[in-house]
């Protein structure tokens, strides 16, 4: 399976966000799905593509997104 997260490239993110939640996200995702592979670039809208992987999986990967996101004050600390 293959998850590629596209991030709006108009988006203003701290510096090393990206960078800081492809870790986080990895590690989240090994814990799953140790064999999916996983890619963020950036696009000219947000989206998520999850190839090889079924609809539940999609689900199971999309909730997980979320809770990244919502948990970045745990892993991320913008430099100051």
């Amino acid at each position: 399976m293959h998850i590629e997260l596209m991030i709006d490239k108009k988006k203003q993110l701290p510096a090393g966000a990206i960078e800081a939640f492809e870790v986080e996200f990895k590690q989240r995702l090994d814990h799953n799905y140790p064999d999916a592979k996983f890619s963020v670039r950036l696009a000219n809208s947000d989206g998520m593509s999850v190839i090889g992987g079924t609809t539940h999986d999609r689900e199971v990967i999309d909730v997980m997104l979320q809770q990244t996101w919502e948990s970045s004050y745990e892993w991320f600390q913008p430099d100051q």
